[in-house]
């Protein structure tokens, strides 16, 4: 057990550090993304053909904004948008540097996602909200949101873990976090248990980011009550 107090003893602030820095840029990432994400979402939706809002340009060109928003491989969105994240930050380096690009990744999934939870709203909800006069925008957050919460909780917990992934790539722009650490030193140190405790780190933040979430949506879902 020597080995471990050792190992913790070098390592371990560097560990909660970096474990810091992957939570805030991760969940930093996740709030910008959902609130721009969501307007964006229900304005596909509600623009679609037989909607609230039917306008098949608007809606046409929406679409074709997010596919070719989650057509991009996030490595390479990385390094293209570094003048972009230097405009917006000022750097393209460290915590700051990371969140502009995951935030422009994000968005169109988060869009696309809370499209489809929408989109799983009972149109006879929808219809009875319209028969009692409820304006759009009102069957929009009293309907479609309130409905959808479940789905939407669901969702936001598969986007941080998605995010959460995408931060360890950012290491390789010095990004910080766990994937730099593992990186610099697990890898290019030839430190194999620092990239195991790296990997282990990651594996329970993403089990307690799905049990929290799993655990959410119960608990906000009117249909297990």
């Amino acid at each position: 057990m020597d080995w471990i107090a050792a190992f913790f003893a070098e390592y371990g602030g560097l560990l909660l550090e970096g474990t810091w820095d992957s939570i805030v840029m991760t969940t930093v990432s996740c709030v910008f993304a959902y609130a721009l994400g969501i307007p964006l979402g229900v304005l596909v939706l509600i623009t679609g053909e037989g909607n609230l809002r039917p306008n098949r340009a608007v809606h046409a060109v929406l679409g074709w904004i997010i596919n070719v928003g989650r057509s991009i491989p996030f490595i390479i969105l990385l390094f293209s948008i570094i003048p972009f994240t230097r405009l917006v930050v000022g750097t393209s380096l460290g915590v700051q540097g990371a969140i502009v690009p995951l935030v422009v990744c994000a968005t169109p999934f988060v869009a696309r996602m809370v499209e489809q939870s929408l989109a799983e709203v009972d149109a006879s909800l929808i219809e009875a909200g319209e028969a009692f006069g409820a304006s759009a925008w009102q069957l929009v957050y009293k309907v479609y949101l309130k409905e959808s919460l479940p789905s939407l909780v669901r969702g936001a917990s598969i986007t941080f873990i998605t995010l959460f992934g995408f931060v360890a790539m950012a290491g390789c722009v010095g990004a910080g976090g766990l994937g730099d650490i593992a990186i610099r030193y697990g890898y290019q140190r030839y430190q194999p248990g620092v990239m195991i405790a790296a990997v282990i780190l990651c594996v329970i933040l993403v089990e307690v980011v799905q049990s929290l979430g799993n655990a959410i949506s119960k608990a906000v879902d009117k249909r297990t009550r």
